[in-house]
Order: structure tokens, then sequence, then C-alpha cells
């Protein structure tokens, strides 16, 4: 099975078109026995890399093997520089859908939704991915842009686990601070 971590590796990617500047970091509470790592951009040097916050949380099973994947990637914009919220959006998501269409899976996307993000107003978007009509996926992607930064909150995880993790999902929707 392709592992949740790949489609978020490069579905995070497409947000960072804009031009960046040094930002605060944003902040978030991690749920508690989940692996969390903050995450240099490919190909950014360290001192680059510092403008783009991305922090990652995996969650595994007894064995190491991935079983969800929440993450949030901050990219600071220039004043004056609008972002188009819901073209980045579906990028992500036509990215996602391609990526896993490669790997011989299927996936269904729902339309944008409205909700939010912290106390930012957001858009919102669920992919189900299915193998020869079993679901084994599910991957959530929401955005939200302030003045300063735009943010990508993600989320995916093979489909009984997604499920399950909601609680923990919502916990940590709750607790972001950006």
């Amino acid at each position: 099975m392709i592992e949740c971590r790949n489609a978020l590796l490069s579905a995070g990617w497409l947000l960072l078109v804009s031009p960046v500047v040094l930002a605060a970091e944003p902040q978030v509470v991690w749920p508690n026995g989940w692996q969390v790592e903050a995450v240099v951009p490919e190909g950014q040097a360290p001192a680059t890399a510092q403008a783009v916050s991305r922090q990652r949380a995996i969650k595994q099973d007894e064995t190491g093997n991935t079983l969800m994947v929440m993450e949030l990637t901050g990219t600071p914009i220039d004043t004056g520089h609008k972002v188009n919220l819901q073209g980045v959006l579906l990028e992500m998501r036509k990215s996602i859908q391609k990526d896993f269409a490669q790997g011989g899976y299927q996936s269904v996307c729902s339309k944008m939704r409205a909700t939010t993000l912290s106390h930012l107003e957001a858009l919102e978007t669920t992919c189900v991915i299915t193998e020869n009509g079993r679901h084994v996926l599910s991957q959530t992607l929401v955005g939200a842009v302030d003045a300063d930064n735009a943010y990508v909150f993600s989320y995916a995880g093979q489909a009984e686990v997604y499920e399950s993790s909601k609680a923990e999902v919502s916990a940590v929707r709750d607790s972001l601070k950006l």
C-alpha cells in the first residue's frame, strides 16, 4: 500500500508557490503517543527552510507501520500577495488523486466546503481512496489564509484508523494557534 506520508509530502509543496518572508511558527498540540517531527522542505537550504513551517505527527502500529499522518504547513506570504485558496486546494487535491492513480488506486474527493482553522475562515476537502472497490485510505486538506500566512492542515490514514482518530484530529484542530 502507498504510505499516506508520500501524498502529504507532495500535496504540501503546492502551497509553496507564493513568495516567502520570515514569520512566527504556528503552535499545535499533537496527540500523546504520536511520533512528532519538524520537517525541512526538500531542496531548501536550512536558512531558507526557516521561512516555511512544517510540523508532522505520525501514528504507527506496534511494528512501526504508518497508520495515520497529520501535518501543518505554514507559508509566509508577501504583503499584498493574494492567495487563491480554492485554487491551491484544488491543485493539491488533483496532485493527490494523480499520485494515487499512478499507484493503481481510485479516489473520489468532496467538493470544497467552508470551515474554520484556528480563528480563520477556511476551506476543506476530503478524498476517499479505494483499491478494487475497497476503501483503504482517507485524506482531508484544510486551507486558510490570513494577512501574512497561508496554512494547510492535512491528515490522512488507513480507513479504519482515520475514522477512529477523529477525536484526536478534532483536538489537534482545536489546539491550533495560527
